[in-house]
């Protein structure tokens, strides 16, 4: 397994936002979490990549425990991530802002980070957008950028919450295949409220409820689940 958590909580003034999970991710897999709104998701996701600190449980990346690691220290030892909210460095130019992130991979090997770059670039479709001010771009081509910036980084384990969160349809469409695209080299963790998304790209599911882990399964047999039915996808959400 590349990441597993085991008995992980989360407790916020004596309320807990997860309770428990027991969580385990296959190398290669691309695993889509699901649940309602307030279902401990990004709290959750927060603890993988360390931006919470979690009340208690331990977090196993790779074979070792990081539980107690900072966020920009399991950056290092390989997870890339993307948030709910936009966070590209928005007065400075497309191309420099997948470049900031090469570099914090590459180091200061010009050469490397220039050919990532452009890579990158050239991977996402907005190569005749790099000299653009990211703060100039679309929310959709922002998000874009931002799964780029991780993408510089050659992360093991890419992790991305809510990615599709106001873009439009067909940029709804173009995600999906850069998530395919992408599943071939890298294990991915999505965390997504759009159903038409999740049952496209995820191999595998996690449905969280009231912080736990209410099932686990392929995309049909989560549909088909009657627990995840009366929990949330029969509740408007799908």
């Amino acid at each position: 397994m590349i990441l597993s958590t085991r008995g992980l909580t989360k407790t916020y003034a004596g309320v807990a936002a997860n309770t428990d999970v027991d969580f385990d991710l296959p190398q290669g897999q691309t695993r889509a979490i699901i649940g309602p709104n307030g279902a401990g998701k990004s709290t959750f996701v927060g603890m993988v990549c360390g931006r919470i600190p979690a009340t208690r449980g331990t977090v196993t990346f790779e074979g070792a425990d990081i539980t107690t690691m900072a966020a920009h220290e399991r950056i290092r030892a390989g997870m890339a991530y993307t948030f709910q909210i936009t966070s590209v460095f928005p007065g400075l130019p497309v191309r420099e802002n997948v470049a900031l992130a090469a570099r914090r991979w590459l180091g200061s090997n010009k050469r490397a980070v220039t050919s990532k770059t452009d890579e990158v670039l050239t991977r996402l479709a907005i190569t005749d957008r790099a000299d653009q001010l990211a703060g100039d771009l679309s929310y959709g081509h922002q998000r874009i950028l931002e799964i780029g910036m991780g993408l510089a980084q050659d992360p093991r384990l890419f992790i991305l919450d809510e990615p599709t969160q106001g873009l439009a349809e067909a940029e709804v469409e173009d995600f999906n295949q850069l998530i395919k695209s992408m599943d071939a080299e890298t294990t991915i963790l999505l965390i997504e409220h759009n159903m038409n998304v999740v049952m496209a790209v995820a191999e595998y599911i996690t449905v969280l409820d009231q912080g736990m882990v209410l099932a686990n399964g392929t995309p049909a047999e989560i549909r088909s689940n009657a627990a995840v039915q009366e929990a949330y996808l029969g509740t408007g959400h799908a």
